[in-house]
C-alpha cells in the first residue's frame, strides 16, 4: 500500500448524499480494467453524451487529488474496486460529511484517506472548495491532521492512531500484524512450554 502523508492539488465537489460504490465504479468484467477510465464512467458518459463534460472530466479537475461529498458517500456494494478507480484516477483523499463503513475500510486499506469535519468546518470547507472551483489547490496532511484552504485557512480532523499509523506507514491488516511478529514469535515459545497440549492437533478417528 502506497503510505500517506501529504497531497495537495485540486478538491472538486460532488456533493451529493448516497453515492453509492456502482455509480463510483460500475461494473466491470474485463480482465484487465482501466480503474481510472473506471471512476463514475457511466455519469461521464451520460455527460459528454448531453454536451455537457461531467465534472471530473473538465481540464481543472485533471489533476484532482481530494474529492468532496455529501453524507453516506461509498455506500451500497463493498466492491473494493470503487477505491481503486479512485486511487487510480489520482483521488488520495475523500472528505464526506459521513461514509458507508464498508466504503472507508477499503479506503484505509488502499492509501486513500476518509476525512470527517465537524458540521460547521463541513459546510466552510465545502464553500471554499465550490468557490475555487479547481484554480487553486488544497491539502491534506496526515501528520498535523488538517486540511488547508487556498487562503492559508485549516481545517483539523480527527482520525484513530492505529488508522494513520496504518497510512503513514502503508501498512494493511497483514503489514500491521507483521510489526508484531517478536510479541507473537514470543508468545508462541511461552505457549510451547507452558501449555504444550495446545501446541498439538487431536486425532480423530
Amino acid at each position: 500500500m502506497t503510505p500517506f502523508e501529504t497531497v495537495a492539488g485540486a478538491a472538486v465537489a460532488l456533493l451529493e448524499d448516497n453515492v453509492d460504490t456502482d455509480a463510483i465504479a460500475p461494473l466491470d468484467v474485463s480482465r484487465r480494467p482501466d480503474y481510472a477510465r473506471m471512476l463514475f464512467r457511466r455519469r461521464r458518459e451520460a455527460a459528454r453524451a448531453a454536451g455537457a463534460p461531467f465534472v471530473l472530466d473538465r481540464p481543472a479537475y485533471g489533476q484532482a487529488r481530494i474529492l468532496v461529498a455529501g453524507e453516506n458517500f461509498g455506500c451500497g456494494s463493498s466492491r473494493e474496486s470503487a477505491v481503486w478507480a479512485l486511487a487510480a484516477f489520482g483521488i488520495r483523499c475523500v472528505v464526506a460529511r459521513s461514509f458507508a463503513e464498508a466504503f472507508r475500510q477499503n479506503c484505509l486499506r488502499n492509501g486513500v484517506l476518509p476525512v470527517v469535519l465537524a458540521p460547521g468546518d463541513a459546510a466552510a470547507f465545502e464553500q471554499l472548495v465550490v468557490a475555487a472551483d479547481g484554480a487553486h489547490a488544497f491539502g491534506a496532511d496526515l501528520q498535523a491532521q488538517q486540511l488547508t484552504a487556498p487562503d492559508g485557512r485549516r481545517f483539523a480532523f480527527a482520525i484513530d492512531a492505529h488508522e494513520r499509523t496504518a497510512l503513514l506507514e502503508g501498512l494493511d491488516d497483514i503489514g500491521l500484524t507483521l510489526r508484531l511478529l517478536p510479541a507473537i514469535e514470543a508468545w508462541e515459545q511461552r505457549t510451547r512450554a507452558s501449555a504444550p497440549h495446545l501446541q498439538t492437533l487431536e486425532r480423530r478417528s
